[in-house]
């Protein structure tokens, strides 16, 4: 049985996030989407996405077949009711489709806006991810299930009794390293991933997590709920920040009700605002309509896609959305929404030229043996570049 997470119309609610992946690799918790639906079902899965993306997340059809919606999280019910499903009965919550089971013939014409004659509704709410604020704003329900999921039937590595541990929900993989910090689990679990380390004056109350061969810099503070992915490193105040991996945010500074993808670069004393001085609600920019739309949130803080960086000293408003590949600098506060590939700040902006952005990219990756800025990666960013042409007329 193949199980394969589809995009749905997802896809383009969550840009600019989803520009560079299925909705279904987006990082909630401590796992992406496709990690947990892996661990929960115990077999591989793969992406029924958009065409750019294909290569690097291809799709694997067999003779029976689950397609699965990749913004919604598993849980046990959801488990059960996808499990009980018939060959061509299809599972919804409202209207939005979350699993249909079908042979290789019809999974080979397969398209979720398609009728389906035999539907079952779910009775439980799940956790579904449609819009980048979902993902901060979910954050700590999907910690607390990863954590349980991560952690069940195991003990915790010790580390070193020069730290305070406060609570009982905390768990260290084997090679995990803190020193002289403080752990407070009253709120929320914490959990250290093998091969990462926590320096000296750290203080973190969960919920909290920190993925594979990431460091916490020394004097960080970090309030829940809070996700560091692999090969990060942080330092400075974060809150309710998600970072998916191969990001620093290493220095002195504010991040808050934020997504961070991966190789982004935030320079250091840079700040972002997460509520309005009117504490009015919070508006983003939607790519599909084209205009700012209202989350509803009082809290709302930065918006960043892959391979975006900022210099030294910036300073985001509330609700600031910085597409891929964006090279922010300069004094003052830059516009809300920063278009993709652009370069500047508050003074202006230019088009970063794709040459450029590849000569960049190509010394990041460097830094990763076991990452390649390989062909995927680049037809990628053109297709993005491209499809991005028309918020860049400055």
């Amino acid at each position: 049985m193949a199980i394969i997470l589809f995009d749905d119309n997802a896809h383009q609610t969550l840009l600019p996030l989803t520009f560079t992946r299925p909705v279904a690799n987006l990082r909630i918790g401590i796992l992406t989407i496709a990690e947990k639906w892996a661990k929960y079902l115990k077999q591989d899965t793969s992406y029924f996405t958009q065409p750019w993306l294909q290569g690097k997340f291809p799709v694997k059809i067999e003779q029976n077949n689950i397609f699965i919606f990749g913004g919604v999280c598993p849980d046990e019910q959801l488990l059960e009711a996808i499990d009980r499903l018939q060959n061509g009965e299809a599972l919804k919550y409202g209207d939005q489709l979350l699993a249909v089971k079908l042979n290789a013939v019809d999974a080979a014409g397969f398209d979720p806006r398609n009728d389906f004659s035999s539907v079952t509704v779910l009775d439980n709410t799940p956790v579904i991810i449609r819009f980048p604020e979902d993902i901060f704003r979910k954050n700590d329900i999907e910690l607390r299930k990863d954590y349980k999921l991560l952690t069940n039937g195991r003990s915790s590595a010790s580390i070193g009794a020069t730290n305070i541990i406060i609570g009982d929900d905390f768990f260290a993989e084997e090679g995990a390293i803190a020193d002289c910090s403080t752990f407070n689990t009253t709120n929320g679990p914490i959990y250290l991933a093998a091969n990462t380390e926590v320096w000296e004056g750290t203080h973190i109350r969960g919920a909290f997590a920190i993925c594979e061969h990431s460091q916490v810099k020394m004097g960080a503070k970090i309030y829940g709920a809070t996700t560091v992915g692999p090969y990060s490193r942080v330092g400075g105040e974060l809150n309710n920040a998600v970072i998916w991996g191969y990001s620093s945010k290493g220095h002195e500074g504010y991040l808050g009700n934020a997504v961070m993808g991966e190789w982004c670069n935030i320079g250091a004393d840079s700040n972002n605002s997460n509520l309005k001085n009117n504490y009015d609600d919070v508006k983003l920019w939607d790519y599909t309509a084209q205009r700012f739309r209202k989350t509803g949130l009082q809290f709302c803080g930065l918006i960043m896609a892959d391979h975006a960086k900022c210099a030294i000293n910036t300073m985001f408003n509330t609700g600031t959305v910085v597409g891929v590949s964006a090279n922010v600098f300069g004094a003052g506060f830059p516009r809300n929404f920063v278009p993709d590939f652009s370069w500047g700040g508050a003074q202006g902006y230019e088009v970063y030229s794709i040459k450029k952005m590849f000569d960049t990219a190509e010394k990041v990756f460097a830094r990763r043996d076991h990452r390649e800025f390989d062909d995927n990666e680049k037809h990628i960013l053109k297709t993005v570049f491209e499809l991005t042409e028309e918020f860049r007329r400055f």
